[in-house]
């Protein structure tokens, strides 16, 4: 099937008189006849469902529309994107560990790898997406377990080369893992191009209306896991009757893994109602995913034209540094806009300010246009230097745009750029 109709048909099949749209199994667990039976299922957690701790029917439904989507062969959804992230490294991080990643990603995410995970004792070494092999290859090192980026960077809007950091990545045995958020599998599958995990914030584009947070991670089942690195996948897991994961699940050890260790213990998955919204947004990602980026690309040539901006970063503009990258890639630059206003912070944020349609809020990929300021509110955390890093600049404003009527967001634009003169 295309995109259009797994959007509409993967994960879920009713059979006869059974409900068309996936129900809302709004349980905390499952009943058996014995209790031989419940033990059976604690021996292979895979056999049934015990807990909506870690497995839940309408949320499987959604796992699984994902994983076809991507084209991998199991997914998890998280209560976060950022939980998706965080689990994504700890299913094959520990204390002593490193990874990599590239500087240009969410804030949040540097936050999580610079302070929290090295607290927990796992270093991560930060490396630029634009740069070459020969550089990216001096940050490897015998503990280097993973390397992680994100497919169009927030708010950076930088595209990353999948291929290129694939290469580095399995040249050392480790995994790559792509966050896929702003693209999504209907405008970039990242395994088509080495990529061996995807995760995305749900929260964004594949709900789109802003309702609930949510994250997944994918397995591609791509990835040797036996290679003498990932001792935790093919050695016994004591803490779960000595099962070894490459040797019973195979393909899908990385993601079993993750569910039967750490949402086991962390809890952090979404309810049943939560699934059932995320579901409804992602029947339509495919359609609206086509008119952000039509909207979006408008939008941009805009403000390229506009003498009151310094610079616009959206790698659909052939004038765009990673537009290369993005034709090579993305079958869409998606509909988020960075570009910096002239005048620095404080005119940003006047202009911001100024906006009456577009929403001044801490969200982005909605259905409505909505306008955030990096610097002073998600990124507020970074220190100038990280913030550089991170491709953001005082007077950067990071301009989402929805799904209204192209001149009406214009005509804001318009309305905004007069109230700086």
């Amino acid at each position: 099937m295309k995109d259009e109709t797994k959007c509409l048909h993967s994960g879920y099949h009713p059979k006869n008189s059974e409900p068309r749209v996936v129900p809302i199994v709004q349980s905390t667990t499952y009943v058996y006849d014995s209790t031989e039976e419940v033990a059976s299922v604690f021996d292979e957690p895979t056999k049934s469902l015990i807990y909506s701790r870690f497995a839940n029917p309408t949320v499987m439904a959604v796992e699984q529309k994902i994983a076809e989507l991507e084209g991998g062969v199991g997914a998890m959804c998280t209560s976060s994107g950022q939980a998706a992230t965080l689990m994504a490294i700890l299913n094959i991080c520990q204390a002593g560990d490193s990874f990599i990643s590239v500087s240009e990603v969410y804030g949040g995410t540097i936050n999580l790898f610079a302070f929290t995970l090295k607290k927990l004792g796992i270093e991560c070494v930060f490396v630029s997406t634009d740069d070459d092999e020969e550089t990216i290859e001096k940050a490897f090192k015998p503990n280097t377990k993973a390397v992680f980026g994100e497919t169009i960077a927030n708010p950076a809007l930088t595209v990353f080369d999948i291929e290129k950091f694939a290469k580095l990545a399995h040249k050392h045995n480790v995994p790559l893992i792509v966050d896929n958020t702003f693209a999504t599998p209907v405008l970039c599958k990242p395994f088509e191009f080495g990529a061996d995990i995807v995760t995305h914030s749900t929260s964004k584009y594949m709900d789109g209306h802003a309702v609930q947070c949510g994250g997944v991670i994918v397995d591609s089942g791509n990835f040797d896991w036996t290679s003498g690195n990932f001792p935790e996948l093919c050695t016994p897991d004591e803490s779960y009757h000595g099962i070894v994961y490459t040797d019973v699940y195979g393909k899908a050890a990385y993601i079993i893994k993750a569910r039967m260790q750490l949402m086991r213990d962390f809890g952090a998955y979404p309810a049943a109602h939560s699934a059932f919204l995320l579901n409804l947004g992602l029947e339509t990602l495919a359609v609206r995913m086509k008119s952000y980026c039509e909207n979006a690309m408008t939008v941009a040539k805009y403000l390229e034209s506009c003498d009151k901006v310094e610079s616009v970063s959206y790698p659909g503009l052939e004038s765009d540094s990673h537009h290369e990258l993005a034709k090579k890639y993305l079958k869409g630059s998606s509909g988020v806009i960075s570009f910096v206003i002239k005048g620095g912070r404080e005119t940003a944020m006047k202009f911001m300010d100024s906006l009456e349609l577009a929403s001044n809020e801490v969200h982005v990929a909605d259905i409505r246009t909505c306008v955030l300021h990096p610097a002073s509110e998600t990124h507020r955390q970074l220190t100038d230097e990280q913030l550089v890093a991170a491709g953001i600049e005082a007077g950067m404003v990071r301009f989402s745009v929805g799904l209204e009527n192209i001149d009406d967001i214009i005509a804001d634009l318009d309305k905004a750029f007069a109230a700086i003169d």
